[in-house]
């Protein structure tokens, strides 16, 4: 079987989906030059210190979340969800890449990180 990849992942995806993951994609490599870029779950994860930031192509969005997205800063109230600790970004078209903000919170999702550690392990 042949190794998953984020670019066979985002080279599976339709239309505006691959433009929007692609461009998140570079964000986060961008804004996080360090992390580690890999599939797991079945949707892309990024790691520092563990995982901080996902993304997963749905049929009319792909979501950009957020490990700690709780702790987020988020002036723009961009964030969804409802669980104890994950949120994300809803993106339906590439008009909803706001690289700013999502950089923004690439950055404090990994300083949350290096400084909390991992948040898959223990609290």
């Amino acid at each position: 079987m042949a190794e998953k990849t984020v670019d066979a992942y985002i080279a599976g995806l339709e239309g505006w989906k691959a433009e929007v993951a692609s461009r998140v994609r570079q964000i986060v490599l961008e804004a996080a030059p360090d992390a580690v870029e890999s599939i797991k779950w079945a949707q892309p994860v990024y790691e520092t210190d563990g995982p901080f930031c996902y993304m997963k192509a749905f049929k009319n969005s792909v979501n950009f979340g957020f490990w700690r997205g709780v702790e987020l800063e988020d002036a723009e109230g961009l964030l969804q969800g409802t669980g104890e600790k994950m949120r994300h970004v809803k993106l339906t078209g590439i008009d909803d890449v706001d690289e700013a903000a999502l950089a923004g919170f690439v950055r404090q999702a990994v300083q949350l990180n290096l400084t909390k550690g991992d948040p898959t392990k223990g609290s």
